[in-house]
């Protein structure tokens, strides 16, 4: 049996002498003590806790003196001698009863291990649960994870129901590597499971993020033969699949379902909306909800909010409002997740004052705006380039109209304020920030810190970078990835080196922009070999470069290394998957140009303009230049 925590036995019922002593009693005394006034048929229920409550329908009632006996003397003699005395017997329906009715834990505990020492007893699965739900109630979960064990341990027979049962139990308790445990466990000895303990299994893993086990599962599920997913496993595995960006499996998985007679819901349409527009395949994403619409499922809120998310990264600005307005008119309410959104994407369109009209509509449409809406619309009005005094006034009017600022809040404001150069108030801001208790804020310092650097005031930049580290103890390659750009800007290259070393002492993994920082120091510094054979760690070490580490790398051989080796980057980056951008191309006509290489830069031209690229107007002036010396030289005045 389990072993389960010490009960304790004091009894708390008067502060009399005489009933503080423990009196010696017939039988018959226990009993009549309890008597009741009226008869049995007609005494009053005592409170059953309504959460585990079952059907009994075996119209046997738990003698209510043997309650007021567990109520008052709690479990031990009194109520033992109760139970010969009423002539009650000791089987499943008992123990399952007298688990449910509203009488403190420990007796419960208590008598649940009376009963498993009695001869010819044995708890089943149902005492079994019935104990394990009441130890979940009281929250008593190092006594209800020792009450399953012992269950999966005895020879009691469970069910599929049970496995599901005991799985959700575990998941809300976040026990999930015992969840997963007791369910292998329970596969090899005891029950097969159906497709519902499964989805149970899965649903759990799909809330606690185990993505990868989900797919495991799915993978027995179908092995087992006769067990076959259906609409909810379907939905789970989507879900998983596109958190874990396998996007091409999430697709494959929906064709199957539908293959398979499943009729999709509105929630697996709406993660395949999505991920049709992370994939840019904006028309497959809304032939989908025309496929929706004529199964008849009807659009979510959700629907909509991807429809109008995914339609403004696509540019599709229009598109995403007249959405909206078709929403309204086919009476789906919006939730301030959507409306949210859609400020969003007004506002990155430049389209601040439908942005701001949306917000003066929100009452309206019964949504109040929180510290996400804000947040929005003050980044909204920085990017817009409105007037440096909108910002700040709507920080006032959000902390006026009861709205917490989140550290988001300020990061946000500091960011705007260091972009148009004041500084010092976004630096008053973050002193604010550490005012109102809020935690160093790494996105806020990185901001801060470069802002200090593009004004060259590169020893203050320096000083808030180590003011980070000393709070948190180290910082984020973002932020050592800016302050190695400005080391790298200042001439300060040794001290650059230094911090991406320091990155790795302390396991803080440099990416993509940290190697480019560095490189771009290396090639200010005019150490091109240097910062080619970085690009060459970088790959080695398993950060992917990306068009700007080429283009770095690009910029320095076309200034010193002269237009041949420049060449050779620039045709091993057209044969690779990162090609050349407008950037490359204008590198690489400047060097030319001014190599005298005309014929090449012209042919350079052409395929410039044949791929849409557009020639820079300091590339092309440099050109001209370049032509012009050409001409006095072949023509000297006389």
């Amino acid at each position: 049996m389990m072993v389960l925590g010490s009960i304790a036995s004091k009894r708390c019922i008067s502060t009399l002498s005489c009933l503080c002593q423990r009196i010696k009693q017939t039988e018959n005394e226990i009993v009549h003590m309890f008597q009741l006034s009226g008869p049995i048929d007609e005494m009053r229920n005592f409170p059953v806790s309504k959460k585990f409550a079952r059907k009994d329908t075996s119209g046997r009632k738990l003698d209510e003196r043997f309650i007021r006996i567990l109520k008052i003397f709690k479990w031990g003699p009194d109520a033992e001698k109760a139970l010969e005395v009423l002539k009650m017997r000791v089987d499943h329906r008992l123990v399952h009863q007298v688990l449910n009715i509203d009488v403190e834990i420990n007796v419960k505990i208590q008598f649940f291990k009376w009963a498993g020492r009695r001869r010819n007893f044995e708890h089943n699965s149902t005492t079994y649960m019935a104990l394990i739900r009441c130890l979940d109630e009281a929250r008593m979960i190092g006594e209800m994870w020792k009450a399953i064990q012992d269950m999966v341990r005895s020879t009691c027979v469970m069910g599929p129901f049970v496995l599901s049962e005991i799985v959700n139990i575990l998941g809300k308790a976040k026990m999930v590597n015992k969840a997963l445990s007791i369910f292998y466990q329970i596969k090899s000895r005891k029950c097969k499971p159906t497709a519902n303990t499964y989805n149970s299994m899965i649903l759990m893993l799909m809330q606690e993020g185990y993505y990868e086990k989900i797919h495991e599962l799915y993978n027995e599920m179908c092995n087992e033969g006769n067990c076959f997913p259906d609409t909810v496993t379907y939905s789970a595995l989507i879900s998983a699949f596109g958190k874990l960006g396998r996007d091409i499996s999430a697709i494959r998985l929906f064709d199957e379902m539908k293959e398979n007679g499943l009729q999709p819901t509105a929630k697996i349409y709406t993660t395949l909306v999505s991920i049709y527009f992370k994939l840019g395949e904006v028309e497959k994403a809304l032939g989908l909800v025309q496929e929706m619409k004529g199964k008849g499922c009807a659009l979510t809120v959700y629907t909509y909010t991807e429809l109008i998310k995914g339609l403004g990264r696509a540019g599709r600005v229009e598109d995403a409002y007249g959405l909206f307005m078709n929403m309204l008119k086919e009476g789906c309410k919006p939730d301030i997740v959507l409306i949210n959104n859609l400020i969003n994407v007004l506002g990155r369109a430049g389209r601040l004052e439908d942005a701001l009209k949306l917000f003066n509509k929100m009452e309206a449409l019964q949504c109040k705006p929180n510290v996400v809406t804000y947040n929005t619309v003050i980044k909204s009005l920085f990017e817009s380039k409105a007037p440096a005094s909108e910002a700040p006034a709507w920080f006032e009017k959000m902390k006026a109209n009861g709205v917490l600022p989140s550290p988001f809040t300020y990061s946000i404001l500091i960011d705007g304020f260091c972009k148009i150069n004041r500084v010092e108030k976004a630096h008053l801001l973050l002193e604010e920030m550490e005012e109102k208790g809020f935690p160093p804020c790494p996105a806020a310092y990185c901001s801060l810190i470069n802002g200090y650097g593009k004004a060259k005031r590169y020893e203050a930049a320096n000083e808030l970078f180590l003011e980070l580290k000393e709070y948190c103890g180290c910082s984020s390659a973002r932020v050592y990835a800016v302050m190695i750009k400005h080391f790298g800007k200042c001439g300060r290259l040794s001290d650059a080196v230094d911090l991406f070393n320091e990155m790795k002492k302390l396991r803080c993994k440099p990416d993509v922009y940290t190697y480019n920082a560095l490189m771009s120091g290396m090639v200010r510094a005019g150490m091109i070999d240097d910062a080619y054979s970085l690009l060459r760690r970088m790959e080695e070490d398993g950060c992917v470069p990306d068009i700007n580490s080429h283009n770095i790398i690009l910029n320095g051989l076309a200034k010193s290394g002269g237009p041949k080796r420049a060449m050779e980057i620039f045709t091993k980056m057209q044969h690779s998957e990162i090609k050349p951008d407008a950037v490359s191309y204008n590198t690489i006509l400047g060097c030319l140009s001014r190599a005298g290489m005309f014929e090449e830069a012209a042919r350079l031209m052409k395929d410039m303009n044949a791929k849409g690229f557009e020639y820079d107007q300091i590339t092309y002036s440099s050109i001209l230049e370049a032509v012009g010396k050409v001409d006095e030289d072949r023509n000297p005045t006389l």
